[in-house]
């Protein structure tokens, strides 16, 4: 078996660690940070096989107009002059159609399908540590408008066998006897599975801790070294470390470290806010978005997360505190009893969502170097695709041949 090095120490990047440190091969994890924050953290932790509707879909583009003149809407791009922005920009435009989005759904859904799958087989691997409840997710909603597009939702869901429960507001109000509920009406999907994702990430660290893979923390890759049509090692400044494989698994940093291997990469950081409120008297059964605030809302134990909002701004802009209000107002429209007060800024989290041009993850070999591998551009459903993705890398990895039809992830699909 191979030594391998994976760049990147977020949730895609342990579960390819996991995936290919129980195959045999040998597995050193590069990270820059110590495994504990990160956008694989504060995230909602959904496990989601109904979100296979790619980002870059029919409409998106008018909805994006109309909200990025407001800095508090749910989805905003800062105005500014950036050439990597332009591009990224102009490929989403051209993916936003029905026929991409027809084309790229039977990709999604196959790799939603495997992931949710191996998410049970790894809490009876690991124990389930990081709190499991496989309750399924509300879509809610309180316009006629967003009420008839959930329904054709549900409906294409349904023709990819998603079994899909149209509801009443009194319907949704029984399933959560302990708060009020403002809604219209919802949709249940009884697959999806929540987790607490910093819960997992310390599962997956604790596994390979004791499988006997290397974690290289608050180590900084600085470049590689090249040998004709292979790489050959890692350069940080911790050292340099070799190895026959590498995998590139670095989330909203990724076209930052292809760039050093000649690789442009388009992909956008978009920034998510979440708060979390401990120790909750009243909490919710259901994790539940709020379909036209574009909130999530996720019990964890006694715990209750809120988060949302998709911020273009760069990866060292400020935090907006407006943004993280309009998540705290739209869950109180839809929960106005819950008793809970807007938290002060140093507990109010972000992070970073890797956005490829049309919603689907980059998930391949590069044609450039033999051995190198991409894993990244998983957006808002990093979680969700984290099982899935690491087992692909494994098989790719060994030479077997993928669980699933990989051709949709193309790492060159934008030249």
């Amino acid at each position: 078996m191979s030594k391998v090095i994976i760049a990147g120490g977020g949730v895609i990047g342990l579960c390819a660690a996991y995936y290919a440190q129980k195959a045999g091969h040998d597995v050193t994890v590069i990270e820059r940070g110590d495994i504990t924050s990160g956008t694989s953290f504060g995230n909602a932790g959904y496990v989601s096989p109904s979100h296979f509707t790619p980002l870059a879909s029919p409409g998106m583009i008018a909805k994006g107009l109309r909200w990025m003149l407001s800095a508090s809407s749910p989805f905003y791009i800062k105005p500014r002059l950036d050439m990597d922005l332009i591009r990224w920009g102009l490929a989403f435009w051209r993916q936003s159609n029905s026929h991409t989005v027809e084309k790229n759904t039977p990709y999604l859904h196959s790799i939603l399908q495997l992931s949710r799958a191996l998410q049970s087989e790894l809490k009876d691997e690991l124990g389930n540590h990081f709190r499991m409840a496989e309750s399924g997710c509300l879509m809610l909603y309180k316009s006629a408008a967003t009420e008839k597009h959930e329904m054709e939702l549900a409906k294409e869901a349904e023709a990819l066998n998603i079994e899909a429960r149209m509801l009443s507001g009194k319907e949704v109000q029984d399933m959560e006897p302990d708060v009020e509920v403002n809604t219209l009406g919802g949709v249940l999907y009884p697959i999806d599975c929540h987790i607490h994702p910093g819960e997992f990430m310390q599962t997956l660290k604790d596994a390979l801790i004791g499988m006997g893979a290397k974690l290289q923390l608050n180590t900084t890759i600085t470049g590689f070294e090249k040998k004709g049509e292979k790489v050959v090692s890692v350069l940080t400044d911790m050292g340099i470390f070799k190895a026959d494989e590498f995998v590139i698994a670095t989330g909203s940093w990724l076209p930052s470290l292809t760039k050093d291997l000649g690789i442009r990469m388009i992909l956008q950081a978009g920034k998510g806010y979440s708060m979390t409120f401990e120790q909750m008297e009243k909490n919710l059964r259901y994790p539940a978005i709020l379909v036209d605030k574009r909130v999530a809302m996720t019990p964890m134990g006694n715990d209750l997360r809120m988060g949302g909002t998709m911020e273009i701004s760069g990866l060292r802009s400020p935090t907006l505190l407006k943004r993280a209000a309009a998540i705290f107002d739209g869950a109180k429209a839809y929960y106005p009893s819950l008793k809970v007060a807007f938290p002060k800024p140093e507990k109010i989290w972000h992070g970073y969502r890797p956005l490829s041009p049309d919603g689907l993850p980059y998930l391949g070999r590069h044609s450039k170097y033999a051995n190198l591998l991409i894993a990244g551009g998983h957006a808002m459903i990093g979680i969700t695709l984290a099982a899935g993705t690491g087992k692909i890398v494994e098989e790719l990895l060994s030479g077997k041949k993928t669980s699933i039809d990989i051709k949709g992830f193309d790492v060159e699909r934008f030249g």
